[in-house]
């Protein structure tokens, strides 16, 4: 790409309005060019729009319409898409003229495409249409013809270039373009056809012939319009003076190759558009045969009975004769032993006879050659299992047998197809599995299912012959479910169920069974059909008994000898016709309630009981010998109570009360009468003679006078008791009710030595009554914390003698009165207790049990702490001592000492974790 040649242009002066084109004039170069204008300075561009265009072509630019903005300096850009190198033109000046503006005027087409333009198969063709005016003319293109434009090609942003990738034949035809504004409009038209260079479909490949064979080489190219052959060897054209050398449509074919014919060839397809080459080279051999790269195999197994090809291919140019021996003799040939015409040897239906050392000679003019292989003839395969039907059910295992008669020094390998697919072994589940012995193929199929049925086939093969069995094997099992569930004729209560019968897997179906399901049902159940029993030819019944105003799903189940089947689909969920409510609120009750009050609750009907929507309840209610009832209608079907408040309502006072249902189509009936009373006043008295008394350090005992339980305006449920310590606020006490006509109470779980004050109140349904007079009561001082020790026990024949230290109280716990003795034999599990005011106890018990015992000291203020628990185990001997340990003590510690009165001798154990010791 060369530099521009002129520095310097001239002032292109133009009126506002007026269009106008500024030159590029591209230096010399080579290869293909693109363009650009800078505005004024670098890198401000020219951008292109419906005013503004820059050619592809020449580099030109155009202004539609120029207007005070466009005033400035143009300068032309060059880039060299190969070499990427760019140079740029010497600036031109665009002026605006004084002497007026340019009125509007109609388009004026400036850039345009050719008339008729060839374009190669595959490229990108972009055709140019751009045109001055005022206003900017707007540019638009179609095809004269018709055909639309398909999705690939592309309008650049100012219309004014029309890009067509990859152009195919279907592309080529005329194109237009329309240069429009509101002056007129002016068009161009232009045609694309449609070329393609020659492109080789089918070339001829390198040959080595034999002397007088014949040669045929194809070379087809596809190309538009259609090319010319032409055909060169060794660089030369390749004269057809010859009838035995012929091109016909680019094939050349030589028969009776000569050693003159070798050489390089050359096919050349060509069109006015290009040509392409294609290179093959032909070499003519005369050799005598010769055996060395295609001997005779060593040794051919055949099978007695079958056909054999033993072949013989050597390597000889011209091909001359072959000939066979057996042994040294000249093979003759029969109908059954046959030289063919490539010299291979077939015998068909061999016998024993057939076996032995045959012998293929090939000779042409340039010499004589040989090659030798034995034929051993072997016993046929053959499967003695007859080809036979297995009918099974489904859960079963079954056999299917291949059992083979061979030849004893073959080995024999057995392949298993299942419908025409491998069976690999190991698994499909492991279901296949293979049995038998070396001449058996036998397999077994366990716990078959329905898939399994089919045709399964034994393939044996031998280094000589093959042979296969197919043994077809049908599965019945439960039926498959039915099929194009449909619901229809839906009433109340009642719908119209059909379907198709599924296949029955060869066992003819006896009874089918419909189930039904609802957002109320758990889960599927059996529905009532009418007719009772659906017989296996039975493909529709009436489901009834069904709920009003519910949606239902129903599906089928088929059942045949085998068993019932996996159900069908479920059908569309249906919801019957809505009726009259017909089912009345369970658990009429109420009572209770604030002054004035008549409650009355119910528990509410199920939705699936409603019969339809707009479901409610009709409460009626009247005073028990009255006449008339009064009602009042509760709206939510989920409602259970309905309050009536009248200040005439006395207390405590009888209603007869019936509660009823209603939904959009009316009212249904009521439930039975029942009796309710009103609310009832809150107690007017405060309990009297209130009493507090301290049972322990954590117990008080509170007891009162009650009042009357029942009168005609109230009745009494309990007592409320209120209770706190000189610590707390009243506003925090703790609360205790007591149910029934009970005096008195028990307060639990207090702190020892506290004061509580203690008041008390009547409650009933309506509330609870004014408070009694505060009491207060001093809890006793806590029990003994100290716990019973030097626990010694003593045993004779029938008798525990227990004795323990004395416990003494600290200055702030309860004095001890007495101690507790709980003992239990190791295998009860609740304890008897024995009381005592001593530090002593004796127990008549049998010793030849185990026991359990702890000692724990009682005091006013309740039981101290326990002493650890003692075991004492069950002992032979006359007498025995024992000492319980020290709570400090390890527990595995236990001291025993026994008495032998009869030996006068003595025996200490002392045991523990460490140590064993024995003294006499």
């Amino acid at each position: 790409l060369e530099e521009f040649k002129t520095q310097r242009r001239s002032p292109v002066s133009v009126r506002e309005g007026q269009g106008v084109v500024l030159l590029c004039g591209p230096p010399a170069h080579m290869g293909e060019l693109t363009f650009s204008w800078i505005f004024n300075e670098y890198p401000s561009f020219v951008k292109q729009d419906t005013r503004r265009f820059v050619s592809q072509k020449t580099g030109n630019l155009y202004i539609a319409k120029v207007e005070p903005s466009d005033v400035g300096n143009y300068t032309c850009v060059v880039t060299n898409t190969v070499t990427q190198s760019r140079v740029q033109g010497p600036p031109t000046p665009l002026i605006l003229r004084s002497d007026g503006i340019m009125g509007e005027y109609e388009p004026k087409i400036e850039v345009q495409f050719p008339e008729v333009l060839a374009v190669a198969k595959g490229l990108t063709v972009k055709l140019e249409c751009f045109a001055l005016g005022n206003p900017a003319p707007a540019i638009t293109w179609r095809r004269p013809d018709g055909v639309p434009f398909p999705r690939k090609v592309d309008v650049g942003k100012s219309s004014g270039v029309l890009e067509i990738p990859y152009f195919q034949q279907e592309d080529a035809g005329p194109y237009e373009c329309t240069a429009e504004n509101s002056r007129g409009k002016n068009t161009v038209k232009g045609r694309l056809s449609f070329y393609a260079p020659p492109h080789l479909v089918e070339k001829p490949q390198d040959v080595q012939k034999a002397i007088d064979e014949s040669l045929l080489w194809e070379c087809k190219a596809s190309a538009k319009p259609k090319p010319s052959y032409r055909w060169l060897k060794n660089g030369e054209p390749l004269e057809s003076f010859e009838d035995r050398i012929q091109v016909v449509n680019g094939a050349l074919s030589i028969s009776s190759l000569t050693l003159s014919d070798t050489g390089m060839y050359q096919c050349i397809a060509e069109n006015r558009h290009g040509r392409v080459f294609a290179n093959a080279e032909l070499k003519v051999i005369a050799v005598a045969p010769d055996f060395s790269n295609s001997v005779l195999k060593a040794q051919t197994l055949a099978r007695q009975g079958g056909d054999v090809l033993i072949e013989c291919r050597p390597r000889m140019s011209p091909r001359g004769m072959i000939s066979w021996r057996k042994g040294k003799e000249a093979l003759r040939e029969s109908h059954r032993v046959s030289v063919l015409d490539n010299g291979s040897l077939r015998i068909s239906n061999i016998t024993k006879l057939d076996g032995g050392l045959y012998t293929c000679v090939a000779r042409n003019q340039f010499g004589v050659a040989s090659s030798a292989g034995t034929l051993v003839v072997k016993e046929p395969t053959i499967i003695i299992s007859k080809a036979t039907q297995l009918d099974v059910t489904v859960g079963e295992s079954v056999v299917i047998p291949c059992q083979v008669s061979r030849d004893p020094s073959l080995d024999v390998r057995f392949t298993w197809f299942f419908n025409e697919q491998l069976i690999n072994f190991g698994s499909h589940g492991g279901y296949f599995e293979k049995v038998g012995g070396a001449s058996a193929g036998d397999i077994m199929i366990r716990n078959i299912q329905l898939r399994h049925a089919g045709r399964y086939t034994c393939a044996v093969q031998t280094k000589v012959d093959s042979a296969s069995i197919a043994t077809d094997v049908v599965v019945r099992g439960p039926p498959d479910p039915p099929l194009d569930i449909k619901v229809d004729e839906v009433t109340e209560t009642m719908s119209f169920v059909s379907w198709s019968p599924g296949p029955d897997n060869h066992s003819p179906v006896f009874a089918y069974n419909i189930q039904i399901r609802s957002p109320f049902s758990l889960g599927w159940q059996a529905a009532k059909t009418v007719p009772e029993s659906l017989g296996g030819k039975q493909l529709t019944a009436r489901v009834v008994e069904l709920s009003p105003w519910v949606e239902y799903e129903f599906r089928v189940l088929a059942t045949n000898s085998i068993g019932t089947g996996e159900p069908s689909k479920p059908s569309q969920k249906i919801r019957t016709k809505d009726t009259l409510p017909r089912t009345t609120p369970a658990r009429v009750s109420g009572g209770g309630g604030s002054r004035s009050e008549l409650v009355i609750t119910w528990e509410p009907v199920p939705e699936e009981l409603q019969c339809g929507p707009g479901f409610g309840y009709v409460v009626a209610f009247r005073p028990l010998g009255g006449q008339s009832w009064m009602q009042a209608a509760v709206t939510s079907p989920d409602a259970s109570r309905y309050i009536f408040k009248n200040e005439s309502i006395p207390p405590f006072s009888p209603f007869h009360v019936k509660v009823g249902v209603y939904n959009n189509k009316g009212e249904g009936p009521f439930g039975p009468v029942t009796t309710i009373y009103s609310a009832e006043e809150e107690p007017s008295r405060a309990p009297s003679r209130v009493r507090a008394k301290s049972l322990s350090a954590s117990e008080v005992e509170v007891s009162w006078k009650p009042l009357p339980w029942s009168t005609s305006r109230t009745r009494i449920m309990g007592y409320e008791l209120r209770y706190w310590s000189t610590k707390d606020r009243p506003d925090t006490a703790s609360v205790m009710r007591t149910v029934g006509n009970r005096t008195s109470a028990v307060i639990r779980g207090l702190d020892p030595s506290s004061t509580y004050y203690i008041k008390l109140k009547a409650y009933n349904s309506a509330g609870v009554g004014p408070d009694s007079a505060v009491v207060n009561v001093t809890t006793k001082r806590p029990p003994p914390s100290q716990s019973p020790v030097k626990v010694t026990w003593n045993t004779t024949d029938s008798k525990l003698i227990l004795k323990w230290d004395h416990v003494k109280s600290l200055d702030n716990e309860s004095e001890v009165m007495g101690y507790k003795v709980m003992y239990k034999q190791s295998r009860q599990s609740r304890p008897s207790v024995v009381e005592t005011n001593s530090t002593s106890l004796e127990l008549s018990l049998p010793v030849d049990e185990d026991y359990i015992i702890q000692i724990k000291p009682v005091s006013e203020g309740g039981e101290g702490s326990s002493s650890k628990q003692i075991t004492i185990p069950r002992i032979a001997v006359a007498h025995a001592i024992g000492f319980a340990p020290e709570r400090k003590a390890l527990p595995a510690l236990v001291t025993l000492a026994l008495f032998y009165t009869r030996t006068f001798a003595k025996l200490v154990l002392i045991t523990d974790t460490k140590a064993v010791k024995t003294m006499e």
